[in-house]
Parts: C-alpha cells; structure tokens; sequence
C-alpha cells in the first residue's frame, strides 16, 4: 500500500508539472503579440464582440495545438510545398492588415468606445477577422501545431495530454486578460491620437511580421 501511494503521489506531481510547464510554455509564446493579439486588444477596448472573440480564440488555440499532439504537425513539417504557399499567403494577409492599420492613422475616424451597439452582421464581420488573424498566419501554425504539439508527444502518454490540458490553461489566462483587461486603457483611448499611436504601432508591427515571415526558414522554425 505505501508503494502504491508513492506511485499515485508521484503521478499527480508529474502531471501538475507538465500542466503548469504547458501553460507558461504557451503564455510566452502568445505573450509576443502579433496580428490575432493586437486584433483581440482593440476589440476589447472597443468592447465590440469582445467575449465571442475570446471564446473563438481559445477554442481556436485548443483545435490548433490538439492537431499539433495528434501528429499534424510532423505531417506539416514533411510538406515544406505547403509552408511555402502558406507563406506567402499569411504575407498578403498580414501586409493588408498592417494597410489598413496605416490607413486609420492617416484619415480621421471616429471612434465609439462603448459595448451593445454592433447589429449581427457586426458580429460575423468581427468573427470572420478573428479566424483570418488566427488561421491565415504561419507563424501561429507553427508556434502551436508543430512547436507545441512537438513538445507534447514528447512526453509519452499521457503526459502529452496533461501537457496539451496546460497549454489551453494558458490560451484561456491569455486572452481572457488582454480581452477583459483591455478595458482599463479605455479611458486613454477616449483621445483619437491613442488610436493613432495604436493604429501606428500596428502598422509597424506588421510590417516587421511580413518581414519575418518572408525571410525566416519555416522548415527549421
């Protein structure tokens, strides 16, 4: 009996161990924000859509790194075909969305700071934007399906599936802070030049997200 004891202690420790190291694993991997971050942080000062938009995110997060544990990854990896199409095609996306960030500095708009007042459509324009800034960037598949997926399976079972359990931990602490927690900055953005400075530093951000993702070698990520 105490040996069995020590075996379920020490099986619980290990599993809290690799929940807590899935979910810092993947808080500093989103904490280096790109285009799906900037995107959430805006809405969630907007306060526009902001709990569906997390919600997507997170389950977004959940589908992309499960596929990653199930072995999309190493199928992705083999495939360096597919990278390359993907590459240029997250490039396009993300330059578009860096242009239009560029434009909002340049011509005045006015900007609502208020929640409840976006129709249906609204709401499915917001939605549609959310799944390009998740699913159309490759640096976001490779950060979660093939480098958090890796790390996952190399914990055998289950451990990779504790570790899978950490790593949606910490999407779920992710974007429920910048979602939630944007709220606090709203009073700044009540001035149309704080959208600017947004707005610009996006523009900046992107830029040097095409830049990257342009000239970094996929296949060695």
């Amino acid at each position: 009996m105490p040996s069995l004891i020590n075996i379920e202690s020490f099986t619980m420790s290990a599993s809290l161990s690799l929940l807590f190291l899935g979910a810092t694993t993947t808080i500093s991997l989103v904490a280096a924000i790109g285009a799906q971050g900037t995107f959430v942080l805006r809405q969630g000062i907007l306060g526009r859509h902001i709990t569906p938009i997390i919600i997507f995110c997170i389950l977004s997060d959940a589908l992309m790194i499960g596929l990653g544990v199930v072995g999309l990854g190493a199928l992705l990896d083999a495939a360096p075909w597919f990278i390359e199409v993907f590459r240029y095609v997250g490039a396009a996306f993300l330059a578009w969305f860096g242009y239009e960030s560029a434009k909002r500095v340049f011509i005045p708009h006015a900007v609502v700071v208020e929640e409840g007042t976006e129709d249906a459509q609204s709401l499915k324009a917001a939605l549609l934007t959310t799944a390009a800034v998740t699913y159309l960037n490759p640096l976001a598949w490779l950060d979660t399906t093939i480098f958090l997926g890796s790390l996952a399976n190399t914990q055998g079972d289950p451990g990779r599936w504790w570790y899978y359990l950490g790593c949606c931990c910490g999407s779920v602490l992710w974007f429920l802070m910048i979602g939630y927690g944007s709220r606090i900055l709203r009073p700044l953005f009540a001035r149309p030049e704080a959208w600017r400075v947004l707005d610009a530093a996006v523009a900046l951000l992107m830029v040097y997200l095409v830049f990257n993702l342009l000239t970094v070698n996929l296949s060695t990520h």
